[in-house]
C-alpha cells in the first residue's frame, strides 16, 4: 500500500504508511491518501462479523488497518491495537457499544476513552503506532496540533509519558468549556505545552498548516501532526465504522446510513472511506452547528470559508469550525482524484478568493447518487430541544454535538434502514448547555470529580507564526 497526496504530481514518490505516520501534510501541503481504496468482498464482511464476535474491537482493528498498512509486521501491529482497545483504557469490553433511540436511530457510543470523546478511539492507536514507529527508527517527534475542544486532550493524555513524544497544541483563547480547559491545561508535565492563541479554531490551525509549510523548520524541529490531517488519526476511525454497521445489522448485505456532527470533515471522511471500501453504507448525514461551511457546501456546491469574525462561538463548540481540513481529501475523490484541479481549488482559488464554486460541474451534481452524502444544520434551540426530548423520551441524555447529529438524523431516517448516530462526548464535558436542556447538570465520572478547580499551565501567544516558531525553538532541546 503506497500513499499520494490530494495536490501531487504523478511521478510523485509514493511512500508507505510509516513514512507518512509521522509526516501529517505532506510536502505540498496536500493530504495524503492512499492510492487506491481497498475493497471489501462478501467473504471479508462476513469474516469481520465472525472476527467482532470472537476476537473483540481489538481483532476487527487489526484486519481493518491491515489492508493500509503492510510495513508493520501482523503481530506487531496486533500488539499495537491490543494495547490500544482494551477494557482498561476503555469503560466498555465492546469499545464501541450501539444502543437503540427511538424512531429508527441507533447511537454508536464512542465516548469511552480516557477523555470522554471520540477523539480518543483514533489517539490511543496513534500513541502506540508513534512509540512503535519512533523506536523503531530511533527518532524524537515533537507534535504540533489544533483543538476546538476534544483532540488536544484525547492526544494529550495519549501522548503523556511516551519518551520519544513533546506535544505542542492550540487552542482557541476562552472558546472551550471550562471543562474541557481544565482537562488540557491541568496536565502540568514538561513534554506538554498547552497554547492559548488570540484567535478562533481556524486561526489555530492556519498557524498549524503554515509551520508545517516551512519544510527546513519542519525537519529541524521533528513536527509531526496529530490532528486528522494525519493520516493514521482517519483509518483508525474507519474501525469503528465496520464495528458499528456489524454491531446494528444481521446479515452481511443489511445496509444502515450514518449521522455525523463534524466540523473539519475528518469524522464522517472516515465513514466515506468505509462506503468506498464497500461497507453496506447506504447514506452519510452531514450535520453541522450554526457554522455551517459544510452543510452549505453539501448543498449548494459552493466552499466558502468563514472569517474569525463570523464564526460564531456556539453550545457546541467542538464543531465552531469554518475551514475543515479533511473537505480537500473528499473532493479529491469527487473530482476523480485530478490532483491538479484539487491545487487549483485549494492551492489557489480558496486562499486568493476565499471560496470555490463547484455547483456547475458534472462531478456535484452526480454527488449524492455517487457518494450518498447529504446534510444539515442545527441550531441552538435545536439541540436543547433534541436533548430533552431524548431525555424524556429514551432516558438517554446527550451531548450538545451529538445532539446536533440526532436532530439532523430525523429528516434523512427511512424505514426498515437503521440510522447510526456518532456520538461525540459525554455529557459532563459540556454541563451548563445540559442543565438549560434539562434543568440539571448531568453525572460526573468519580475520575472528572474536581478537574476544574486543578492548577492549570497553559501559555498564552498572539495569533503569529513568528511567535509560534519561537515558543517551538525555546522548548525543544538543541
Amino acid at each position: 500500500m503506497r500513499y499520494l497526496s490530494t495536490r501531487g504530481l504523478p511521478d510523485d514518490p509514493r511512500p508507505t504508511f510509516s513514512d507518512i505516520l509521522l509526516e501529517g501534510l505532506a510536502p505540498d501541503g496536500g493530504l495524503y491518501l492512499p492510492e487506491s481504496y481497498p475493497r471489501l468482498d462478501a467473504a471479508t464482511l462476513a469474516s469481520w462479523r465472525t472476527l467482532l464476535e470472537t476476537g473483540g474491537y481489538a481483532a476487527l482493528a487489526h484486519a481493518v488497518l491491515s489492508l493500509f498498512v503492510d510495513d508493520i509486521g501482523s503481530d506487531d501491529l496486533r500488539g499495537i491495537c491490543e494495547r490500544a482497545y482494551n477494557d482498561t483504557v476503555f469503560s466498555s469490553p465492546e469499545i464501541v457499544p450501539v444502543s437503540p433511540l427511538s424512531g429508527g436511530l441507533w447511537l454508536a457510543h464512542l465516548s469511552g476513552g480516557p477523555t470522554a470523546a471520540f477523539k480518543d478511539l483514533a489517539m490511543q492507536l496513534l500513541g502506540q503506532l508513534f512509540e512503535y514507529e519512533l523506536e523503531r527508527r530511533d527518532q524524537e517527534l515533537n507534535i504540533l496540533g489544533a483543538t476546538s475542544g476534544d483532540t488536544g486532550s484525547a492526544a494529550e493524555y495519549a501522548m503523556r509519558g511516551l519518551p520519544r513524544v513533546r506535544v505542542f497544541m492550540l487552542t482557541p483563547a476562552g472558546r472551550m468549556t471550562p471543562f474541557q480547559q481544565a482537562q488540557m491545561f491541568s496536565l502540568d508535565e514538561e513534554s506538554i505545552v498547552n497554547v492559548a492563541v488570540d484567535g478562533v479554531f481556524d486561526d489555530c490551525q492556519d498557524l498549524v498548516k503554515a509551520v508545517a509549510g516551512d519544510l527546513d523548520f519542519k525537519r529541524r524541529y521533528s513536527l509531526g501532526a496529530v490532528n486528522s490531517i494525519n493520516w493514521a488519526r482517519l483509518v483508525a476511525q474507519v474501525v469503528y465504522y465496520v464495528a458499528a454497521w456489524l454491531r446494528v445489522t444481521s446479515a452481511d448485505d443489511e445496509r444502515v446510513s450514518f449521522c455525523v456532527p463534524t466540523g473539519n470533515f475528518g469524522n464522517i471522511m472516515a465513514g466515506h472511506i468505509a462506503r468506498m471500501m464497500g461497507v453496506p453504507i447506504d447514506t452519510l448525514v452531514l450535520a453541522t452547528n450554526e457554522n455551517n461551511v459544510l452543510d452549505e457546501f453539501f448543498r449548494t456546491g459552493v466552499y466558502r470559508v468563514r472569517g474569525a469574525s463570523e464564526t460564531h462561538a456556539t453550545s457546541s463548540p467542538s464543531m465552531d469550525i469554518s475551514k475543515a481540513s479533511n473537505v480537500e481529501r473528499f473532493v479529491f475523490d469527487l473530482l476523480g482524484r485530478d490532483a491538479a484541479r484539487v491545487r487549483e481549488l485549494f492551492g489557489v482559488r480558496l486562499p486568493r478568493d476565499g471560496f470555490f464554486d463547484l455547483s456547475g460541474t458534472p462531478e456535484f451534481a452526480s454527488l449524492r447518487e455517487r457518494f450518498g452524502f447529504v446534510s444539515g444544520s442545527s441550531t441552538h434551540a435545536d439541540r436543547l430541544a433534541t436533548i430533552a426530548a431524548v431525555w424524556a423520551r429514551d432516558g438517554v441524555l446527550i451531548d450538545p454535538h451529538t445532539a446536533d447529529g440526532v436532530g439532523v438524523a430525523a429528516s434523512f431516517a427511512e424505514p426498515g434502514v437503521p440510522m447510526i448516530v456518532t456520538e461525540t462526548a459525554l455529557p459532563v464535558k459540556f454541563a451548563e448547555t445540559i442543565a438549560e436542556a434539562i434543568g440539571r447538570e448531568p453525572e460526573r465520572p468519580p475520575r472528572f470529580a474536581g478537574i476544574e478547580d486543578l492548577p492549570r499551565v497553559v501559555v498564552p501567544l498572539p495569533n503569529d507564526v513568528r511567535a509560534l516558531k519561537t515558543l517551538i525553538a525555546e522548548r525543544v532541546p538543541a
